[in-house]
């Protein structure tokens, strides 16, 4: 099967990934900046896309629908199978977003329990969106959910992820390592496993290999569970020996608020996904072949790794925080 491959999010953290992995399977990638409807149908007509991996937004669904408008388009042009990738994202999961307790694998009713709880996250909401239209249009569809993604990013743009350089970035900024009280549990992958999951799909899909798809299609991208009180103490002695804070020890935020200054984001979002765990269980990805080479003990040995990443590149050159502010500013209302 030949295809030509859309990225969307092309500047961002995970999809220069995409595109330097697809590139070395000797796949044509074409990268495009998302702007109306119209022009994303005839961007996708006229280049012969058949496989779309959209990485552009997890809450915004009316980008995502019109690219699910496209590649229907083009099915009707071509005659052959178009397929699109959604990148979601772990809050969905979270219980402190609604999620029911307890673990949840990507076999289960993920879609049921979406659409049941797509009111209280704009995140469930979307992945909803997507996987219907895509039903109604006959486009088949994936939806990838990267857990806590780490390490850095081999992209001429955006080398950075967002949460942990956050707590990087805070931690030099204030001197000290600050965690919450609670020792939280939470999935997480290596950028580059999570783009070897990515890239995993496509083969198959390339090699006509049947895969799940629209309900059954959630690909959970978990490698590994971290525990984020662990995971800062490690930092705070690797910061320490780098003389970027003054002890080795790590403090305990008072609350939100304090949390919240120190990190840089809104209060509404500080345990949303700065604090947040969950249960989730990777079944999909392992049997399609996904094998993960990054691991707990392989990340806490080299942790310095993300210290020298945010020395080098200051922040992840991404909207996320931007978006969060402005979010948080409509749910308040005008002041």
């Amino acid at each position: 099967m030949r295809s030509n491959i859309l990225i969307t999010g092309a500047a961002g953290y995970i999809s220069e990934d995409q595109a330097d992995s697809l590139s070395n399977l000797g796949v044509r990638v074409i990268q495009l900046d998302l702007t109306d409807e119209d022009t994303v149908v005839k961007s996708v007509l006229s280049h012969n896309i058949s496989i779309v991996i959209h990485t552009a937004s997890s809450i915004n669904p009316t980008l995502a629908l019109h690219l699910i408008t496209a590649l229907s388009k083009q099915g009707e042009v071509s005659g052959e199978k178009t397929y699109f990738i959604h990148t979601s994202g772990l809050g969905a999961f979270f219980e402190n977003t609604g999620w029911p307790a307890g673990p949840f694998k990507d076999t289960d009713a993920v879609f049921n329990t979406e659409k049941e709880l797509a009111d209280s996250s704009p995140l469930r909401k979307t992945d909803v969106a997507v996987i219907e239209h895509a039903e109604t249009r006959g486009v088949d569809c994936f939806v990838v959910v990267p857990s806590l993604v780490y390490g850095k990013g081999s992209g001429e743009w955006n080398k950075l992820s967002v949460v942990l350089p956050v707590y990087v970035k805070a931690s030099i900024s204030g001197r000290a390592v600050y965690k919450f009280p609670e020792d939280t549990k939470v999935s997480s992958v290596h950028i580059s496993d999570l783009t070897a999951l990515y890239g995993r799909i496509i083969e198959n899909i390339l090699q006509g290999e049947p895969l799940p798809t629209g309900r059954e299609g959630y690909y959970f991208a978990l490698a590994h569970y971290l525990h984020l009180g662990e995971v800062l103490d490690h930092l705070a002695i690797q910061l320490k020996a780098r003389d970027l804070i003054t002890d080795s020890k790590t403090k305990i935020y008072l609350n939100d608020e304090a949390a919240a200054s120190s990190l840089g984001i809104p209060v509404p979002f500080v345990r949303p996904l700065w604090n947040s765990g969950d249960n989730i269980i990777a079944e999909i990805p392992h049997r399609i072949g996904w094998r993960p080479m990054w691991n707990k003990e392989r990340f806490l040995q080299n942790i310095d790794d993300e210290i020298q990443a945010v020395v080098e590149h200051g922040k992840a050159k991404s909207s996320l925080i931007d978006s969060l502010f402005k979010f948080a500013a409509g749910q308040q209302g005008p002041s």
